[in-house]
């Protein structure tokens, strides 16, 4: 479908899109919205940047409207659960246009800010309530909110919220919902443990893949410069000093790694500065104002924020350091080339990421342009495919799946166990006239 106005929504909804300037569905929003509106538990498959937000919020927005009356105090209509404070409000920011001139109410709940002020505004109810789990969990416990009336639940990026650790919080979480519910699915990735998710919570999910799993955006030229750990920030400020009025996001592994670098890129005279999971709801929100104003240009990340920052004039995204798993490299690279525009992805790999270079470019399926240096001395041997399984590495030693070295520690909640009950057959809704 070409046109919004075909997909059935309400004429309020189609007004602000106008207003927005939105004026076509991308695909998985022309093929989601259709089967979310006839009742349809839906599984999603789409890489950030392609417009999953509006996928399942409009029409969230839709059965809102339809009820045509508010929320009871502290009841919620609808659950959107995000793994990141970032990724929460970026949603939330996307759906608060669509509720003015309207009696919709549109909340969000993460941790690092005032629960206090969280449950003043719980008590007028909400039709859709977007969260991070454990902020949710910590109102739950308080009774400041409750969801035996939440009717439709979205999960998105459900695969970091895996990586993450918040299997048992959705075991706890989902139980709770009205036992008849409406379930949507939305993750960059599809393994045994995210099959095993949709299989406890989604009831015959309809499938819907826009973006093969490992795939960046068209405009994204990538590159990789092979230097010595020790030269790598010098590297680093020596491409963003060649570009300085560029928009350049930098990921690093670790907090006390991302401070570390910022003090040392600002002692360079760079406009700097840190955002990760040990800096307060204030402080990320301040960083991230001051990245998007343009007062600093260059915003050192971990993963935390690799899927919640939707900031279209990023121009270049510096792995300075490579991901332990691949497919962060792909979430990493999508905050450039956003909205139709072009980007770059640079990476500083030392001899010792040589592994985890490979491992991305098989997830891939590319060889990633070598723009200086030289792979690590004997990386042509450590290619090939040896006996008994595996890959000899550069310095001789054997390592398993992805050629990382033995030992490697995985991020963390990957390990998690399986997700377990909280499957709840019930009857199908009704489909909801337009």
């Amino acid at each position: 479908m070409t046109d919004f106005s075909m997909l059935g929504l309400k004429p309020r909804i189609l007004t602000t899109l106008e207003e927005l300037g939105i004026n076509a569905p991308t695909p998985i929003q022309a093929r989601a919205i259709p089967e979310v509106m006839n009742g349809h538990d839906v599984m999603g498959l789409a890489q950030t940047g392609t417009g999953k937000t509006l996928a399942f919020g409009l029409p969230l927005l839709h059965q809102a409207i339809a009820a045509g009356e508010k929320p009871q105090p502290r009841k919620v209509r609808a659950l959107v659960l995000a793994p990141t404070r970032e990724l929460v409000n970026q949603i939330a920011d996307n759906l608060y246009p669509f509720t003015k001139g309207t009696h919709l109410k549109v909340t969000k709940v993460v941790g690092g800010a005032s629960i206090n002020a969280q449950v003043k505004r719980l008590e007028r109810g909400a039709d859709i309530l977007v969260a991070t789990p454990g902020r949710l969990i910590d109102l739950i416990e308080r009774r400041a909110v409750s969801l035996d009336e939440t009717t439709f639940l979205v999960l998105d990026e459900a695969d970091q919220m895996l990586d993450m650790g918040f299997i048992h919080a959705l075991r706890q979480l989902v139980p709770m919902l009205a036992d008849e519910r409406q379930t949507m699915l939305f993750s960059a990735t599809m393994n045994k443990q995210m099959s095993e998710i949709a299989g406890a919570y989604l009831t015959n999910p309809v499938r819907i893949e826009v973006s093969p799993p490992g795939k960046a955006a068209d405009k994204v030229t990538q590159e990789v410069h092979f230097v010595p750990q020790a030269g790598k920030t010098d590297k680093l400020v020596e491409h963003i000093a060649g570009h300085r009025q560029e928009m350049s996001l930098v990921f690093c592994r670790t907090k006390h790694g991302a401070d570390r670098l910022t003090k040392n890129l600002v002692a360079a005279g760079i406009d700097a500065a840190a955002i990760h999971g040990n800096k307060s709801q204030g402080q990320r929100e301040r960083a991230l104002k001051a990245f998007r104003d343009g007062k600093i240009n260059v915003l050192v990340a971990t993963d935390v924020a690799a899927r919640g920052i939707d900031i279209p004039g990023v121009q270049f995204v510096y792995n300075y350091e490579l991901p332990n798993v691949p497919e962060n490299y792909v979430h990493r690279i999508g905050r450039t080339a956003r909205a139709g525009r072009e980007g770059q992805a640079v990476a500083l790999c030392a001899a010792s990421e040589y592994g985890e270079l490979k491992a991305i470019e098989k997830v891939m399926g590319i060889k990633i342009t070598v723009a200086s240096g030289r792979p690590p001395e004997g990386a042509e041997i450590a290619d090939a495919p040896r006996k008994g399984g595996g890959r000899r590495r550069f310095n001789g030693a054997k390592s398993g799946g992805h050629g990382k070295p033995n030992g490697q520690r995985k991020p963390q909640g990957q390990s998690q166990g399986k997700p377990g009950g909280g499957k709840q057959r019930r009857p199908r809704r009704a489909k909801t006239a337009a």
